[in-house]
């Protein structure tokens, strides 16, 4: 009798164990948020600047796999439309000459930068042109590799892709809105047929709560915030003059982020934004120092192109 409990306990072990390992697999099989918080978002957020402009070339999909490969859980990124309506991710307007070549991989003159603004190009005529190959002097540590601006619907698609082929934390995406009042109808739509054309993405639908938006142009902020309630969004600030009362009044909302420049970022300003249950997350963050101080001070993130140094900060 004692020998049969024996082997049903054994048994009974073994299949125990086979039932954690099928678990275990399955989990693996796809990516969730690695969230802490409770609430469906990090408890601190690890942005990767344009991916991880430090390593890679910025806004790439080179980039956005290495960032959440090195420390991120969140990878930021901008955003332009194009002549014909399409979405595409890069920095500037138009061709930056200091990480960006032609289609035949010569440099592109500074003063013929307003011959390729992205609103008064077809996406077809901006894909060829090559970014990362050109040394960049001030990101040294940056790998040259030929890789090119690729359409947001790709992106997500790609990285979608990579993190569950590789078995990581679904990524928080957080897209940045460049836009101005002064350059409506030259660099880009007006904010109501912006965000129309952003929204039309439909790969950002299905990232619920890993969608976040942020830019220094309150206006579409304010369009997205009647449109699209649920989408959370934050205002991008480096103004030395206004401050955050004074931003807050003009959004006419309260905003899910306040994400100043690091150098505006005091207690008394974290104190603010707690007390109205907003998160702050500073830009642009590379200094290990810098990274630990403002830890220690109680910001909610930090934005940086090094994403690979915040475990080195202790974060």
């Amino acid at each position: 009798m004692k020998t049969m409990k024996n082997k049903i306990s054994i048994g009974l072990i073994g299949c125990t164990v086979a039932l954690a390992a099928v678990s275990l697999l399955n989990a693996c099989k796809t990516s969730k948020p690695a969230t802490t918080a409770g609430n469906g978002y990090p408890s601190f957020y690890k942005v990767g600047h344009r991916g991880t402009r430090g390593l890679m070339p910025e806004n790439t999909i080179p980039a956005m796999y290495k960032g959440l490969t090195t420390g991120a859980n969140t990878i930021e990124f901008d955003v332009h439309i194009t002549k014909d309506g399409q979405v595409v991710v890069y920095h500037d307007a138009s061709f930056t000459p200091s990480y960006t070549t032609s289609p035949e991989g010569k440099d592109i003159p500074a003063e013929k930068r307003n011959d390729y603004i992205f609103y008064q190009m077809n996406y077809a005529d901006i894909r060829p042109f090559i970014i990362g190959e050109k040394f960049y002097p001030a990101y040294p540590e940056q790998q040259k590799m030929r890789s090119y601006a690729p359409l947001l619907s790709e992106m997500i698609d790609s990285v979608e892709a990579y993190t569950k082929a590789n078995h990581l934390p679904a990524a928080y995406y957080l897209l940045e809105i460049k836009s101005s009042e002064k350059t409506d109808g030259k660099e880009q739509p007006a904010p109501e047929e912006y965000i129309t054309k952003l929204m039309a993405v439909k790969q950002l639908q299905p990232l619920g709560k890993r969608l976040l938006v942020q830019s220094f142009d309150m206006r579409p902020l304010q369009v997205i915030h009647r449109r699209y309630p649920d989408i959370k969004l934050g205002f991008l600030t480096d103004d030395k003059k206004n401050g955050f009362d004074q931003h807050l009044s003009q959004l006419g909302f309260t905003p899910f982020f306040y994400n100043p420049s690091y150098k505006l970022v005091t207690p008394e300003l974290i104190g603010k934004c707690h007390d109205k249950h907003i998160q702050i997350v500073p830009w642009t963050v590379d200094d290990l120092t810098e990274m630990k101080r403002l830890k220690a001070m109680g910001v909610d993130g930090i934005i940086t192109d090094y994403p690979n140094r915040l475990q080195a900060a202790g974060i």
